[in-house]
């Protein structure tokens, strides 16, 4: 009786940062494809964690590297370059790490590996890598750039601003935050904005702080003398 054939053993990496903020669809996408490719996932590293962060705060590449290095993977699956973090030397560190242990990476926006089947790496992926790695650094220098180059016109054109002076970077932080501010505007508490987001309670005291959202309206009583203003 023939031997049924081992199945290739994966991690599967997710990140949340200020920019992308639910772990959920990733793992499912990625469980999802390791499932049609008949790969085992042994296990699911999670980071929430800014991908501007230095290597000794990545928890989550730390795990994978360890994995790859005992020999108890012969993959690593994340949902898109940026997972990996904003920094192209962290990025490329940690793929070099993989590759020293004959280890590929795949990322699923690109459906592409860095290892071929033969165990040589892809040039296609590393230009490739390169070239997403440079876009994921600059995604956030663009924004918090254009944000500024707009406050700033705005300025100029003698707009009053609603917010108060020195909020460049409050502005920043807001945008960068958008999911947090959805979900409270939608009345959820902190706590349940913060498991929905992936993020921590203090991040979203912050942004409530930030956007003005933390003393609640007041209603006054329709001409109902003695009555108390209802809290919303």
């Amino acid at each position: 009786m023939q031997e049924a054939k081992a199945k290739t053993p994966v991690a599967i990496l997710v990140r949340v940062s200020t920019n992308r903020q639910e772990t959920d669809r990733q793992v499912s996408e990625l469980v999802s494809h390791a499932e049609k490719k008949g790969y085992e996932v042994v296990e699911v590293c999670k980071e929430v964690i800014s991908g501007r962060a230095g290597e000794e705060e990545r928890h989550g590449l730390k795990r994978a590297e360890e994995l790859a290095a005992s020999g108890s993977i012969k993959k690593v699956l994340v949902h898109e370059v940026s997972r990996l973090g904003r920094k192209n030397s962290v990025t490329h560190r940690f793929v070099e790490t993989l590759e020293e242990h004959r280890v590929s990476l795949y990322w699923h926006a690109q459906q592409i590996e860095t290892l071929l089947d033969s165990g040589k790496r892809n040039p296609a992926a590393s230009i490739m890598l390169a070239l997403l790695s440079e876009m994921a650094r600059n995604e956030v220098e663009v924004l918090r750039e254009r944000i500024m180059s707009g406050l700033q016109e705005a300025r100029r054109k003698g707009v009053r601003l609603g917010r108060p002076t020195g909020s460049l970077e409050n502005e920043a932080f807001l945008q960068m935050h958008k999911d947090i501010i959805r979900q409270l505007k939608a009345g959820k508490s902190v706590r349940d904005t913060a498991k929905i987001t992936g993020k921590g309670s203090s991040t979203v005291q912050r942004v409530k702080k930030a956007a003005g959202m933390e003393n609640p309206k007041f209603v006054k009583p329709v001409s109902q003398k003695g009555k108390k203003a209802v809290t919303l």
